[in-house]
């Protein structure tokens, strides 16, 4: 006798209602995944479409120059403008006092031009009084009626100061920790606010850790207290609806527990300085001289799949597009040169000399 009832087997595929996409700052992937924007379009594009909710990222720093923190204010910067809560932790005595170097969205011309026709249109009182009616205007920027996903940010402008002077910043002074047991519930007291539900998302969090292993701290010394923190917060991550970014110079630790914190990054990045005047790598790379160092994609983190992510390369050059934005580009092999007739390598593939390294075109 035939029933009405829906065919069910373990390949069903599950019809449960999704996510509304009105909500800021997400973006939908495959295989029922989640995105948040990691504030960088370039990092979301190479990494499939930004970073999975839910996931733990974790960049290696490097000693010689703080080009993590590039990636940390932008990463900041994006969820200030979409309105999601933050909790920020640092090794200064002042966590607070970062909020005011974190960049401001770059705003082009077509849109600054549509913005100031609005206002000489909308706006018919005193000129004095426009600048309080500018703190009156949404978080959120739009255009053309949609929401934007990410965005581009100035970094040479402070951030506006209504989106910091909110409560939805948390700041912690890792300075202030003895033990990581502390800031191990203060990080699950802030997620506790975003859990996840199934099909109903309400708002997104992002945790941004910077330098957790800084010799100043005083469980420096403790390495395996460390692991077991970054081992619970990925767990608590992982069921809420958030993204934790964390900062780490891996030299101060040893190799082995440095190993096992690169096993736990659901994506693990990396940033190198380049030197001043290195001739072999000014040789070998064009544009060499606007870059400011280089970002290697180690792991991008698979939600939901088996399937391996294949990038088209893992090292990529860090610039400053017009010295405003942050901008990540292939690596390009200098052209041959006709004097010699042959290339800065000795083979004529992309794969770079055994003198700089392993460097990925």
């Amino acid at each position: 006798m035939a029933t009405n009832k829906g065919r069910t087997s373990s390949f069903s595929r599950n019809f449960s209602a999704a996510p509304t996409s009105s909500i800021p700052g997400l973006k939908y992937g495959p295989n029922g995944t989640i995105f948040l924007s990691s504030g960088v379009p370039d990092l979301d594009k190479i990494l499939g479409g930004g970073f999975h909710l839910g996931s733990l990222v974790m960049i290696m720093e490097d000693t010689e120059a703080p080009h993590h923190m590039l990636l940390l204010r932008n990463f900041m910067s994006q969820g200030l403008v979409h309105n999601q809560p933050i909790l920020y932790a640092s090794p200064s005595t002042n966590p607070r006092a970062f909020l005011g170097t974190l960049p401001t969205m770059l705003v082009s011309k077509d849109d600054r031009s549509r913005n100031t026709d609005a206002e000489q249109k909308d706006l018919r009182i005193a000129w004095q009084y426009k600048k309080y009616l500018g703190e009156n205007k949404p978080h959120i920027e739009e255009r053309d009626g949609k929401v934007e996903y990410c965005n581009e940010f100035d970094l040479r402008k402070p951030i506006e100061k209504h989106l910091i002077m909110g409560n939805r910043v948390e700041c912690i002074s890792l300075l202030d920790c003895s033990s990581l047991a502390g800031f191990r519930n203060s990080c699950s007291k802030f997620l506790s606010q975003l859990p996840r539900y199934d099909g109903n998302i309400t708002s997104a969090g992002r945790i941004a850790i910077q330098s957790l292993c800084a010799p100043q701290c005083e469980y420096f010394d403790k390495e395996w207290d460390m692991l077991s923190f970054i081992r619970s917060l990925k767990s608590m991550v992982r069921s809420s609806n958030a993204v934790a970014f964390l900062t780490f110079p891996a030299s101060l630790v040893s190799p082995s527990v440095s190993k096992r914190w690169q096993h736990l990054a659901d994506t693990l990045l990396s940033v190198k300085a380049i030197p001043d005047e290195d001739k072999e790598l000014a040789n070998l790379l064009t544009g060499y001289q606007d870059m400011l160092g280089l970002l290697s994609v180690h792991k991008v983190a698979r939600f939901n799949t088996q399937v391996p992510v294949i990038l088209d390369a893992t090292t990529y050059s860090i610039k400053l597009q017009k010295r405003r934005s942050l901008v990540l580009e292939c690596l390009n092999q200098a052209p041959v040169d006709g004097s010699s007739g042959s290339s800065y390598g000795t083979s004529g593939s992309c794969s770079g000399s055994s003198k700089t390294g392993t460097l990925d075109f």
